[in-house]
Protein backbone atom coordinates (compact mmCIF):
# COMPACT_ATOMS: atom_id res chain seq x y z
CA UNK A 1 0.00 0.00 0.00
CA UNK A 2 2.44 2.70 -1.24
CA UNK A 3 1.15 5.63 -2.15
CA UNK A 4 2.71 8.98 -4.18
CA UNK A 5 2.60 11.40 -1.57
CA UNK A 6 1.88 11.81 2.48
CA UNK A 7 -1.21 13.28 2.24
CA UNK A 8 -2.93 10.42 0.01
CA UNK A 9 -1.37 7.88 2.62
CA UNK A 10 -2.70 9.72 4.88
CA UNK A 11 -5.88 9.80 3.64
CA UNK A 12 -6.17 5.91 3.24
CA UNK A 13 -5.14 5.24 6.76
CA UNK A 14 -7.61 7.52 8.29
CA UNK A 15 -10.77 6.19 5.57
CA UNK A 16 -9.99 2.93 5.73
CA UNK A 17 -10.17 2.98 9.77
CA UNK A 18 -13.30 4.74 9.42
CA UNK A 19 -14.75 2.07 7.10
CA UNK A 20 -13.80 -0.51 9.33
CA UNK A 21 -15.25 1.15 12.91
CA UNK A 22 -18.47 1.51 11.02
CA UNK A 23 -18.79 -2.15 10.04
CA UNK A 24 -17.57 -3.17 13.22
CA UNK A 25 -20.49 -0.70 15.12
CA UNK A 26 -23.03 -2.01 12.97
CA UNK A 27 -22.23 -5.58 14.14
CA UNK A 28 -21.70 -4.72 17.51
CA UNK A 29 -24.89 -3.26 17.77
CA UNK A 30 -26.46 -6.22 15.95
CA UNK A 31 -25.38 -8.97 18.05
CA UNK A 32 -25.05 -7.05 21.38
CA UNK A 33 -21.55 -7.67 21.87
CA UNK A 34 -20.94 -6.54 24.91
CA UNK A 35 -18.12 -6.71 27.77
CA UNK A 36 -19.51 -5.69 30.76
CA UNK A 37 -23.01 -7.57 29.46
CA UNK A 38 -20.76 -10.78 29.16
CA UNK A 39 -19.45 -10.50 33.10
CA UNK A 40 -22.84 -10.14 33.80
CA UNK A 41 -24.13 -12.85 31.94
CA UNK A 42 -21.65 -15.33 33.63
CA UNK A 43 -22.18 -13.88 37.19
CA UNK A 44 -25.75 -13.40 37.16
CA UNK A 45 -26.76 -16.34 35.14
CA UNK A 46 -23.84 -18.32 34.34
CA UNK A 47 -24.59 -17.83 30.76
CA UNK A 48 -21.04 -17.54 28.64
CA UNK A 49 -22.30 -16.81 25.38
CA UNK A 50 -20.86 -13.64 25.16
CA UNK A 51 -17.73 -14.49 27.36
CA UNK A 52 -17.13 -17.33 24.71
CA UNK A 53 -17.40 -14.07 21.56
CA UNK A 54 -15.25 -12.19 23.61
CA UNK A 55 -12.82 -14.54 23.62
CA UNK A 56 -13.21 -15.35 20.25
CA UNK A 57 -12.26 -12.12 19.55
CA UNK A 58 -9.67 -11.65 21.01
CA UNK A 59 -8.58 -15.15 19.25
CA UNK A 60 -9.26 -14.10 16.33
CA UNK A 61 -7.24 -11.00 16.20
CA UNK A 62 -4.34 -13.17 17.81
CA UNK A 63 -4.01 -15.74 14.68
CA UNK A 64 -4.28 -12.57 12.37
CA UNK A 65 -1.18 -10.67 14.20
CA UNK A 66 0.83 -14.40 14.21
CA UNK A 67 0.33 -14.56 10.17
CA UNK A 68 1.28 -10.73 9.85
CA UNK A 69 4.08 -11.00 12.01
CA UNK A 70 5.22 -14.48 10.34
CA UNK A 71 5.10 -13.15 7.10
CA UNK A 72 7.12 -9.78 7.56
CA UNK A 73 3.81 -7.81 7.14
CA UNK A 74 3.87 -5.87 10.62
CA UNK A 75 5.93 -5.25 13.30
CA UNK A 76 3.80 -4.58 16.21
CA UNK A 77 6.96 -4.26 19.20
CA UNK A 78 7.35 -1.41 17.02
CA UNK A 79 4.06 0.26 18.02
CA UNK A 80 3.70 2.74 21.00
CA UNK A 81 0.40 3.81 21.13
CA UNK A 82 0.33 2.61 23.78
CA UNK A 83 3.03 0.48 24.00
CA UNK A 84 1.71 -3.09 24.53
CA UNK A 85 5.44 -5.32 24.37
CA UNK A 86 7.38 -2.11 26.08
CA UNK A 87 9.77 -3.77 28.33
CA UNK A 88 8.69 -1.78 31.70
CA UNK A 89 6.11 -3.99 32.85
CA UNK A 90 3.97 -2.07 35.10
CA UNK A 91 1.66 -4.25 36.87
CA UNK A 92 0.68 -1.74 39.27
CA UNK A 93 -1.10 0.42 36.50
CA UNK A 94 -2.16 -2.89 34.79
CA UNK A 95 -4.21 -3.91 37.72
CA UNK A 96 -5.48 -0.49 39.17
CA UNK A 97 -6.17 0.78 36.24
CA UNK A 98 -8.10 -2.91 34.96
CA UNK A 99 -9.87 -3.01 38.61
CA UNK A 100 -11.35 0.64 38.23
CA UNK A 101 -11.91 0.27 34.51
CA UNK A 102 -14.51 -2.84 35.42
CA UNK A 103 -16.01 -0.73 38.34
CA UNK A 104 -16.53 1.71 35.92
CA UNK A 105 -17.80 0.32 33.10
CA UNK A 106 -20.03 -1.32 35.30
CA UNK A 107 -21.85 1.66 36.91
CA UNK A 108 -21.48 3.42 33.75
CA UNK A 109 -23.88 0.64 31.44
CA UNK A 110 -20.99 -0.62 29.49
CA UNK A 111 -17.21 0.12 28.40
CA UNK A 112 -15.99 2.61 26.34
CA UNK A 113 -16.99 0.68 22.89
CA UNK A 114 -20.87 0.13 24.41
CA UNK A 115 -20.76 4.11 25.41
CA UNK A 116 -20.27 4.64 21.64
CA UNK A 117 -22.74 1.87 20.39
CA UNK A 118 -25.41 3.24 22.78
CA UNK A 119 -24.88 6.76 21.81
CA UNK A 120 -25.45 5.41 18.35
CA UNK A 121 -28.75 4.23 19.53
CA UNK A 122 -29.95 7.50 20.64
CA UNK A 123 -28.62 6.66 24.37
CA UNK A 124 -28.31 10.89 25.65
CA UNK A 125 -26.77 9.16 28.89
CA UNK A 126 -23.98 7.65 27.60
CA UNK A 127 -23.33 10.85 25.95
CA UNK A 128 -22.98 12.33 29.47
CA UNK A 129 -20.29 9.39 29.99
CA UNK A 130 -18.34 10.09 26.97
CA UNK A 131 -17.87 13.92 27.82
CA UNK A 132 -16.63 12.48 31.30
CA UNK A 133 -14.25 10.33 29.56
CA UNK A 134 -13.17 12.31 27.09
CA UNK A 135 -12.31 15.09 29.54
CA UNK A 136 -10.12 12.90 31.79
CA UNK A 137 -8.22 10.56 28.82
CA UNK A 138 -7.66 13.99 27.44
CA UNK A 139 -5.58 15.53 30.59
CA UNK A 140 -3.82 12.78 31.72
CA UNK A 141 -2.92 11.43 28.28
CA UNK A 142 -2.09 14.85 26.58
CA UNK A 143 -2.83 12.91 22.74
CA UNK A 144 -1.17 16.25 20.60
CA UNK A 145 1.67 17.08 23.04
CA UNK A 146 -0.06 20.66 23.93
CA UNK A 147 -0.20 20.34 27.76
CA UNK A 148 3.01 21.18 30.42
CA UNK A 149 2.05 18.48 31.90
CA UNK A 150 -0.65 15.69 32.21
CA UNK A 151 -2.59 14.87 35.09
CA UNK A 152 -1.17 11.11 35.09
CA UNK A 153 2.47 12.75 35.51
CA UNK A 154 1.09 14.80 38.89
CA UNK A 155 -1.05 12.76 40.05
CA UNK A 156 0.03 9.03 39.68
CA UNK A 157 3.47 8.64 38.49
CA UNK A 158 5.42 9.60 41.62
CA UNK A 159 4.21 7.00 43.42
CA UNK A 160 2.36 4.20 40.99
CA UNK A 161 5.20 4.08 38.34
CA UNK A 162 7.40 2.52 41.80
CA UNK A 163 5.05 -0.52 40.90
CA UNK A 164 7.11 -1.45 37.90
CA UNK A 165 9.29 -3.93 36.51
CA UNK A 166 11.85 -3.28 33.88
CA UNK A 167 12.14 -6.28 31.96
CA UNK A 168 15.40 -7.67 29.65
CA UNK A 169 13.02 -8.07 27.22
CA UNK A 170 9.81 -7.14 25.88
CA UNK A 171 6.48 -8.14 27.75
CA UNK A 172 5.18 -9.85 25.49
CA UNK A 173 5.57 -13.95 25.97
CA UNK A 174 7.20 -14.83 22.65
CA UNK A 175 10.10 -12.37 23.90
CA UNK A 176 9.79 -13.42 27.66
CA UNK A 177 9.59 -17.04 27.34
CA UNK A 178 11.80 -17.00 24.19
CA UNK A 179 15.02 -15.60 26.06
CA UNK A 180 14.54 -18.41 28.79
CA UNK A 181 15.35 -21.07 25.52
CA UNK A 182 17.17 -18.89 23.82
CA UNK A 183 14.29 -18.85 21.04
CA UNK A 184 14.15 -16.20 18.48
CA UNK A 185 11.30 -14.02 20.15
CA UNK A 186 9.20 -14.14 16.40
CA UNK A 187 9.05 -17.66 16.25
CA UNK A 188 8.38 -18.51 20.21
CA UNK A 189 5.58 -15.82 19.65
CA UNK A 190 4.39 -18.01 16.70
CA UNK A 191 4.35 -21.18 18.65
CA UNK A 192 2.96 -20.08 21.65
CA UNK A 193 -0.01 -17.33 20.03
CA UNK A 194 -0.41 -21.18 17.90
CA UNK A 195 -1.01 -23.12 21.18
CA UNK A 196 -3.08 -20.45 23.15
CA UNK A 197 -5.35 -19.75 20.43
CA UNK A 198 -5.80 -23.65 20.02
CA UNK A 199 -6.86 -24.04 23.78
CA UNK A 200 -8.92 -21.35 23.51
CA UNK A 201 -10.72 -22.27 20.38
CA UNK A 202 -11.45 -25.32 21.51
CA UNK A 203 -12.78 -23.84 25.18
CA UNK A 204 -14.83 -21.70 23.08
CA UNK A 205 -16.47 -24.00 20.32
CA UNK A 206 -17.06 -26.90 23.13
CA UNK A 207 -20.21 -25.49 23.87
CA UNK A 208 -23.17 -26.87 22.08
CA UNK A 209 -25.16 -23.24 22.92
CA UNK A 210 -22.19 -21.13 21.57
CA UNK A 211 -22.12 -23.18 18.26
CA UNK A 212 -25.99 -22.34 17.68
CA UNK A 213 -25.44 -18.83 18.55
CA UNK A 214 -25.32 -17.11 15.10
CA UNK A 215 -24.42 -13.45 16.36
CA UNK A 216 -21.99 -14.76 18.95
CA UNK A 217 -19.85 -16.25 16.46
CA UNK A 218 -20.74 -12.99 14.06
CA UNK A 219 -19.62 -10.78 16.96
CA UNK A 220 -16.30 -12.52 18.00
CA UNK A 221 -15.17 -12.68 14.26
CA UNK A 222 -15.68 -9.20 13.35
CA UNK A 223 -14.21 -8.17 16.17
CA UNK A 224 -11.87 -9.61 16.07
CA UNK A 225 -10.73 -9.26 12.05
CA UNK A 226 -11.80 -5.96 12.84
CA UNK A 227 -8.55 -5.75 14.98
CA UNK A 228 -6.43 -7.34 12.92
CA UNK A 229 -7.15 -4.75 9.51
CA UNK A 230 -6.63 -2.25 11.88
CA UNK A 231 -3.33 -3.64 12.50
CA UNK A 232 -2.61 -4.28 9.20
CA UNK A 233 -3.05 -0.72 6.87
CA UNK A 234 -1.79 0.88 10.07
CA UNK A 235 1.72 -0.98 9.60
CA UNK A 236 1.21 -1.24 5.57
CA UNK A 237 0.70 2.55 4.24
CA UNK A 238 3.89 4.02 2.96
CA UNK A 239 5.38 6.15 0.81
CA UNK A 240 6.94 6.63 -2.47
CA UNK A 241 10.54 7.86 -2.57
CA UNK A 242 13.92 7.36 -4.18
CA UNK A 243 14.85 4.78 -1.97
CA UNK A 244 12.00 2.95 -1.60
CA UNK A 245 8.29 2.99 0.74
CA UNK A 246 8.64 5.06 3.31
CA UNK A 247 6.54 4.56 6.58
CA UNK A 248 4.58 7.69 7.48
CA UNK A 249 6.21 8.28 10.78
CA UNK A 250 9.78 8.28 8.84
CA UNK A 251 8.35 10.69 6.11
CA UNK A 252 6.65 12.90 9.09
CA UNK A 253 10.04 13.01 11.22
CA UNK A 254 11.89 14.69 7.47
CA UNK A 255 8.72 16.54 6.68
CA UNK A 256 10.61 19.83 7.20
CA UNK A 257 13.03 18.69 4.99
CA UNK A 258 10.80 17.45 2.27
CA UNK A 259 7.66 19.80 2.81
CA UNK A 260 7.85 23.73 1.89
CA UNK A 261 5.54 24.57 4.83
CA UNK A 262 3.67 22.91 7.44
CA UNK A 263 0.79 23.20 5.96
CA UNK A 264 -1.72 19.64 7.12
CA UNK A 265 1.21 18.55 9.23
CA UNK A 266 -0.57 16.21 11.62
CA UNK A 267 -0.48 16.84 15.69
CA UNK A 268 1.96 14.62 17.48
CA UNK A 269 2.79 12.72 14.09
CA UNK A 270 5.62 10.69 15.52
CA UNK A 271 2.78 9.24 18.10
CA UNK A 272 -0.41 9.02 16.24
CA UNK A 273 0.60 7.43 12.81
CA UNK A 274 2.04 4.52 14.37
CA UNK A 275 1.16 1.28 13.64
CA UNK A 276 -2.49 1.03 16.15
CA UNK A 277 -5.22 -0.83 16.39
CA UNK A 278 -8.53 -0.30 17.96
CA UNK A 279 -9.09 0.87 21.98
CA UNK A 280 -11.01 3.33 22.71
CA UNK A 281 -10.20 5.47 26.01
CA UNK A 282 -7.19 7.62 24.60
CA UNK A 283 -9.52 8.10 21.41
CA UNK A 284 -12.32 9.40 23.14
CA UNK A 285 -9.70 11.77 24.52
CA UNK A 286 -8.44 12.40 21.01
CA UNK A 287 -11.98 13.37 19.96
CA UNK A 288 -12.41 15.98 22.95
CA UNK A 289 -9.20 17.44 21.69
CA UNK A 290 -10.25 17.45 17.93
CA UNK A 291 -13.56 19.26 19.03
CA UNK A 292 -11.70 21.86 21.10
CA UNK A 293 -9.27 22.68 18.23
CA UNK A 294 -12.71 23.81 16.44
CA UNK A 295 -12.16 20.75 14.54
CA UNK A 296 -8.60 21.29 12.78
CA UNK A 297 -8.01 18.80 10.03
CA UNK A 298 -4.49 18.26 11.77
CA UNK A 299 -6.60 16.86 14.93
CA UNK A 300 -7.42 13.98 12.76
CA UNK A 301 -6.18 10.90 14.39
CA UNK A 302 -6.78 7.29 14.11
CA UNK A 303 -8.16 7.03 17.30
CA UNK A 304 -10.70 10.15 16.38
CA UNK A 305 -11.96 8.80 13.06
CA UNK A 306 -12.34 5.46 15.19
CA UNK A 307 -15.09 6.77 17.41
CA UNK A 308 -16.68 8.39 14.71
CA UNK A 309 -16.76 4.84 12.71
CA UNK A 310 -18.21 3.11 15.45
CA UNK A 311 -20.80 5.79 15.89
CA UNK A 312 -22.04 6.15 12.78
CA UNK A 313 -22.03 2.09 12.60
CA UNK A 314 -23.98 2.14 15.22
CA UNK A 315 -26.25 4.42 14.33
CA UNK A 316 -27.17 3.21 10.79
CA UNK A 317 -27.76 -0.35 12.33
CA UNK A 318 -30.47 1.62 14.85
CA UNK A 319 -31.90 2.85 12.01
CA UNK A 320 -32.03 0.03 9.92
CA UNK A 321 -33.77 -2.54 12.49
CA UNK A 322 -35.91 0.06 13.99
CA UNK A 323 -33.84 0.13 17.26
CA UNK A 324 -33.24 4.01 17.77
CA UNK A 325 -34.37 4.74 21.27
CA UNK A 326 -33.96 7.48 23.19
CA UNK A 327 -32.91 6.86 26.42
CA UNK A 328 -32.81 9.62 29.75
CA UNK A 329 -31.40 9.01 33.23
CA UNK A 330 -34.20 7.26 35.41
CA UNK A 331 -33.58 9.22 38.62
CA UNK A 332 -30.65 11.44 40.11
CA UNK A 333 -29.29 8.58 41.30
CA UNK A 334 -29.07 6.86 38.24
CA UNK A 335 -27.15 9.90 36.64
CA UNK A 336 -24.62 10.25 39.60
CA UNK A 337 -24.19 6.58 39.52
CA UNK A 338 -22.96 7.04 35.39
CA UNK A 339 -21.13 9.43 36.09
CA UNK A 340 -18.70 7.56 38.59
CA UNK A 341 -18.43 4.86 36.44
CA UNK A 342 -17.28 7.42 33.89
CA UNK A 343 -14.95 9.01 35.86
CA UNK A 344 -13.57 5.20 36.87
CA UNK A 345 -13.40 4.49 33.33
CA UNK A 346 -11.78 7.26 32.34
CA UNK A 347 -8.74 7.32 35.07
CA UNK A 348 -8.61 3.08 34.60
CA UNK A 349 -8.60 2.85 30.78
CA UNK A 350 -5.62 5.32 30.99
CA UNK A 351 -4.13 3.84 33.80
CA UNK A 352 -4.51 0.25 32.66
CA UNK A 353 -2.95 1.19 29.29
CA UNK A 354 -6.61 0.26 27.23
CA UNK A 355 -10.37 -0.91 27.54
CA UNK A 356 -12.07 -4.38 26.84
CA UNK A 357 -11.00 -4.20 23.48
CA UNK A 358 -8.00 -2.31 23.82
CA UNK A 359 -6.75 -4.67 26.22
CA UNK A 360 -8.69 -7.58 26.57
CA UNK A 361 -8.80 -7.86 22.27
CA UNK A 362 -5.91 -5.43 20.66
CA UNK A 363 -3.33 -5.94 23.40
CA UNK A 364 -3.91 -9.71 23.73
CA UNK A 365 -3.53 -10.06 19.82
CA UNK A 366 0.32 -9.24 20.43
CA UNK A 367 0.80 -11.66 23.52
CA UNK A 368 1.41 -8.60 25.72
CA UNK A 369 1.90 -9.95 29.66
CA UNK A 370 0.35 -6.84 30.90
CA UNK A 371 -2.98 -7.03 28.83
CA UNK A 372 -3.98 -9.97 30.33
CA UNK A 373 -3.02 -8.88 33.60
CA UNK A 374 -5.46 -5.76 32.81
CA UNK A 375 -8.08 -8.15 31.37
CA UNK A 376 -8.34 -10.27 34.36
CA UNK A 377 -8.74 -6.85 36.43
CA UNK A 378 -11.19 -5.90 34.20
CA UNK A 379 -13.34 -9.05 34.96
CA UNK A 380 -12.51 -8.97 38.31
CA UNK A 381 -13.81 -5.32 39.05
CA UNK A 382 -16.42 -5.81 36.97
CA UNK A 383 -17.82 -9.31 38.96
CA UNK A 384 -17.30 -7.42 42.25
CA UNK A 385 -19.50 -4.84 41.41
CA UNK A 386 -22.48 -7.05 40.22
CA UNK A 387 -22.54 -9.18 43.59
CA UNK A 388 -22.49 -5.89 45.53
CA UNK A 389 -25.18 -4.68 43.58
CA UNK A 390 -26.94 -7.90 43.88
CA UNK A 391 -26.42 -8.85 47.64
CA UNK A 392 -27.38 -4.90 48.18
CA UNK A 393 -30.59 -5.38 45.94
CA UNK A 394 -31.83 -8.21 47.44
CA UNK A 395 -30.86 -7.61 51.46
CA UNK A 396 -31.75 -3.70 50.74
CA UNK A 397 -30.78 -1.69 54.31
CA UNK A 398 -29.87 -5.37 56.04
CA UNK A 399 -26.94 -5.39 53.35
CA UNK A 400 -24.69 -2.76 54.29
CA UNK A 401 -21.69 -1.67 51.68
CA UNK A 402 -19.05 -3.33 54.11
CA UNK A 403 -20.99 -6.40 54.56
CA UNK A 404 -21.75 -6.95 50.48
CA UNK A 405 -18.70 -6.33 49.62
CA UNK A 406 -17.04 -9.44 51.95
CA UNK A 407 -20.08 -11.31 50.74
CA UNK A 408 -19.04 -10.67 47.37
CA UNK A 409 -15.47 -11.54 47.86
CA UNK A 410 -16.39 -15.07 49.95
CA UNK A 411 -18.51 -15.87 46.86
CA UNK A 412 -14.97 -15.40 44.68
CA UNK A 413 -13.30 -17.59 46.68
CA UNK A 414 -11.13 -14.93 47.60
CA UNK A 415 -12.07 -14.77 51.96
CA UNK A 416 -12.79 -18.01 54.04
CA UNK A 417 -16.90 -19.10 54.13
CA UNK A 418 -16.73 -18.09 57.57
CA UNK A 419 -16.17 -14.61 57.07
CA UNK A 420 -19.59 -14.07 55.19
CA UNK A 421 -22.11 -12.00 56.04
CA UNK A 422 -25.35 -12.44 54.41
CA UNK A 423 -26.44 -15.29 53.12
CA UNK A 424 -25.80 -16.80 49.88
CA UNK A 425 -28.74 -15.92 47.08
Amino acid sequence: MTFVNFFAAQSFFLWSTFIIALVMGMVVNKTNFCTMGAVSDLVNMGDTGRMRAWILAGTVALLGVIVLEAAGLANLSNSTLPPYRGSEFQWGRYLLGGIMFGIGMTLASGCGNKTLIRIGGGNIKSIFVFVVIAVISYYMVDPYKQLPSTWYQTLFAPWLGKASIALSTNQDLGSIVGKWFGVPALSMRIALGLIIAAVALFIVFRSEDFRKSSDNILAGVVVGVAVLLAWYFTSGVGIAGEEGPQSLTKFYANWDFVMDNADGKPKNGSTNLLPQSFTFISPIGQAFGYATSGFNGTFLTFGVVSVLGVIVGSLIWSLISRGFRIEWFASFKDFTTHMIGAVLMGFGGVLGLGCTVGQAITGVSTLALGSFLVFLGIVFGSALTMKIQYYKLVYEEEASFGKALVTALVDMKLLPAGMRKLDAV
